[in-house]
C-alpha cells in the first residue's frame, strides 16, 4: 500500500481505478512506479466525501472535471461543487424519508407498483414503464422531471 493509499484511506487499486477515470492523476517515476503530488490527497477526500453522502462515481467525476488537476480543490471550488449537489442530496433525503415512514405499509407487498402504493408509485406514475417492482431512482427521476415541470 502506498503512502497515500494510506493517508487517503482507500486502497492502492482505488487510487489506480480513479486515476484510470482521469479524477486523479500520478506522474511515473523512471522505474515506472506512480508518484502522486501532494494535492492529490484533497481530491481524494473530495471523492471520499461525495461518495460518502450517496453521489455516484459518475456524478463526482462530472463535477470534478471542472477543476483541474494539477492543483488542490480550493475552498471556493469545493462550496461551488457542494452548492451543485445540494438539489439532487435534497431529493434523496425526501425520497429516503418517505421510504422510511412508509415502510409499515409494504409489509407483505411486495410489488411496490400497485396503485395503491403511494410510497413508491404515487398515482401509479410507473404502470406506464410496464409491470412488476420499481426502484427508487426511477422515483428521483420522475420527482426530478416534476420539479423541472417536464
Amino acid at each position: 500500500m502506498t503512502q497515500v493509499s494510506r493517508r487517503a484511506g482507500v486502497s492502492a487499486s482505488a487510487l489506480r481505478f480513479y486515476e484510470a477515470r482521469g479524477l486523479i492523476e500520478a506522474h511515473r517515476t523512471p522505474g515506472n512506479q506512480r508518484r502522486y503530488p501532494r494535492h492529490v490527497l484533497r481530491r481524494l477526500a473530495v471523492i471520499r466525501a461525495a461518495q460518502a453522502v450517496g453521489l455516484s462515481l459518475a456524478e463526482v467525476s462530472e463535477a470534478l472535471a471542472t477543476v483541474p488537476l494539477d492543483r488542490p480543490v480550493t475552498r471556493e471550488e469545493w462550496a461551488r461543487l457542494s452548492r451543485s449537489w445540494h438539489d439532487t442530496l435534497d431529493l434523496r433525503i425526501r425520497a429516503l424519508q418517505q421510504l422510511r415512514d412508509g415502510l409499515t405499509g409494504c409489509i407483505g407487498c411486495g410489488c411496490l407498483s400497485q396503485q395503491t402504493c403511494p410510497l413508491r408509485n404515487a398515482e401509479d406514475r410507473l404502470a406506464a414503464q410496464g409491470a412488476g417492482p420499481r426502484f427508487l431512482d426511477a422515483v428521483v427521476e420522475l420527482e426530478e422531471r416534476d420539479r423541472a415541470g417536464g
